[in-house]
C-alpha cells in the first residue's frame, strides 16, 4: 500500500504559511490484499481535507494506516481527527462554528436576533426624541445621540454575522465582510470615545460649573462627535482595508494582517486593547474619581438645589452607562488579546465562551435605552409621549400654550396701559 501527499509536507512545518488542503491517496496492491486475490494491479481512492495544524500531521497518517491494515481506509475516521484538531486551532472565533451543535448555533442566532431587534427599536427611538424634542437639545444628549448611532449601525450587522454563526461560513461576498469588519471597529472606538467624552464633559459640569458654561454647548459638542468619529477612522478605516474573505478552513470573513503575521497579530491586538479599553477606562476612572471627591466636600454645586439635583441626576446615568459599558467589554476585551498574544485558546468550551463574551459586547448596545429609559426623567417622558400619544395629553399640552400666549398679551397689554396713562 502506497500513501501520496500533496500540498503539504510531514517534516518542516512553518507556522507563518498559509494554510492549505491536505490531499491523501492510497494506492493499494490488489496481489497483496486479501479482496483481491486473484486480481493484478493497483486500484486507487482520493480524500481531500482541510489541514488544521501541520505540525500533528504524522501522528494523524499513523492513526489512519492503523486504521487501512485491513483495506482501505472510510475516510470518516481521517475525517474525524480532522474536524478534533480543527476544534483546538482556534485562531478566529467563527473557525469552528461548521462544528458547532445545531442546538448551540440555533441560541447564539436567537440571541443575536432579539438583541438587534431590542437594541434598533430602542436606539432608534432615542435618536428621534433627541431631534424631536427642542429641550432633548443638550449638550449630554448629543453625546447620547452619537452612542445611539454607533449601536444601531453595528446592531444592523447582526442578521449577517447571525447568518455566518448558523451556516458556519461567510456567504455575503467580499464588499459585505468589509463593511462589517469595519463597522464592528468604529462601533468599538466610538462608543469608547464618546463614553471618555461624557466622563470627561461630567467632570467639567460637576467640578468646574463656570468654566461649563461656556465649554458645554450643543454645538461644541457635535464638533466634538465629528472629532470621534474622525479618530474612530484611525482603526475603522484599516480594519476595512484588511478585512477580506479568505478560503481556508470554510469561507471566513477575518481580518488579513500582512506577513509576518506571529508579528503583526500581537502588535495589532494590543494596540485595539490599549486605545479601544485600556487608556479610556483609564481616563474615565480618574474623572469619576474627581466627581466623587467633589461630590462628598460640597453640599450644594450649583446654587440652586433643583438644578443641584439634575447635575447628579444626569451624572449618576452617565456613571451607570459607563459602568454596563465596562462590565459588557471586558470579558471580550481580555480574551481577544489573550488570543493575539498567543495564549491557548483551543478547545471547544473556549471557543463558545468567546461567542458568549461577544454576544455580551452586543448586548450593551441594546441596554444603553433601557438605562437612558430608567434613569433619566426627561428620556422617560419623552418615550412616554411617543408610545403612549393621547388625545387628553395633547388637549392638555394646547391650552397649556394658549393659557401662556393670553398671559404674555395681557401682560404687554398691562404694561404698555401703565406707560401712556401717565401721559
Amino acid at each position: 500500500m502506497r500513501l501520496i501527499i500533496q500540498n503539504t509536507d510531514v517534516h518542516e512545518y512553518n507556522p507563518d504559511l498559509k494554510k492549505k488542503n491536505l490531499i491523501i491517496t492510497i494506492q493499494q496492491d490488489l496481489t497483496a490484499s486479501p479482496l483481491g486475490r486473484g486480481k493484478e494491479g493497483f486500484s486507487a481512492r482520493t480524500w481531500e481535507f482541510p489541514l488544521v495544524r501541520r505540525s500533528l500531521l504524522s501522528s494523524i497518517l499513523m492513526e489512519f494506516l492503523n486504521e487501512s491494515s485491513a483495506g482501505f481506509a472510510d475516510p470518516r475516521h481521517l475525517r474525524l481527527y480532522n474536524e478534533s484538531l480543527f476544534q483546538n486551532n482556534f485562531s478566529a472565533y467563527n473557525e469552528t462554528n461548521s462544528f458547532f451543535p445545531m442546538g448551540l448555533k440555533i441560541t447564539i442566532v436567537m440571541v443575536y436576533m432579539v438583541v438587534c431587534v431590542v437594541g434598533l427599536v430602542g436606539n432608534c427611538l432615542v435618536m428621534y426624541v433627541i431631534i424631536r424634542y427642542t429641550k432633548m437639545k443638550t449638550a449630554t444628549n448629543i453625546y447620547i445621540f452619537n452612542l445611539a448611532l454607533a449601536d444601531t449601525l453595528v446592531l444592523a450587522t447582526l442578521p449577517f454575522q447571525g447568518t455566518d454563526v448558523f451556516l458556519g461560513f461567510w456567504p455575503f461576498g467580499n464588499a459585505l465582510c468589509k463593511a462589517v469588519i469595519s463597522i464592528d471597529y468604529y462601533n468599538m472606538f466610538t462608543s469608547t470615545f464618546t463614553l471618555t467624552v461624557m466622563s470627561m464633559d461630567r467632570y467639567v459640569a460637576v467640578c468646574h460649573p463656570v468654566k461649563a458654561l461656556d465649554m458645554r454647548t450643543p454645538h461644541k459638542a457635535k464638533v466634538v462627535n465629528i472629532g470621534v468619529w474622525i479618530l474612530a477612522s484611525a482603526f475603522g478605516v484599516p480594519a476595512m482595508v484588511m478585512g477580506n474573505v479568505e478560503e481556508e478552513e470554510g469561507i471566513e470573513c477575518i481580518i488579513v494582517l500582512p506577513d509576518p503575521r506571529s508579528y503583526w497579530d500581537p502588535v495589532f491586538g494590543t494596540c485595539v486593547f490599549l486605545f479601544s479599553f485600556l487608556i479610556p477606562v483609564a481616563i474615565i476612572s480618574v474623572c469619576y474619581s474627581l466627581m466623587v471627591k467633589r461630590l462628598r466636600s460640597v453640599r450644594i454645586l450649583s446654587g440652586s438645589k433643583e438644578k443641584d439635583r439634575n447635575l447628579r441626576r444626569i451624572t449618576r446615568m452617565v456613571l451607570v452607562v459607563v459602568a454596563v459599558f465596562v462590565v459588557c467589554w471586558t470579558p471580550i476585551q481580555i480574551m481577544a488579546l489573550a488570543q493575539t498574544l498567543g495564549f491557548n485558546l483551543h478547545s471547544l468550551l473556549t471557543v463558545v465562551l468567546m461567542h458568549f463574551c461577544i454576544a455580551l459586547g452586543y448586548v450593551n448596545s441594546s441596554l444603553n435605552p433601557v438605562l437612558y429609559a430608567f434613569l433619566d426623567e426627561n428620556f422617560k417622558r419623552c418615550f412616554g409621549e411617543f408610545c403612549y400619544p393621547s388625545p387628553f395629553r395633547l388637549d392638555v399640552q394646547q391650552s397649556s400654550r394658549m393659557r401662556g400666549i393670553a398671559r404674555e398679551v395681557a401682560y404687554n397689554c398691562k404694561t404698555v396701559d401703565g406707560n401712556t396713562n401717565p401721559a
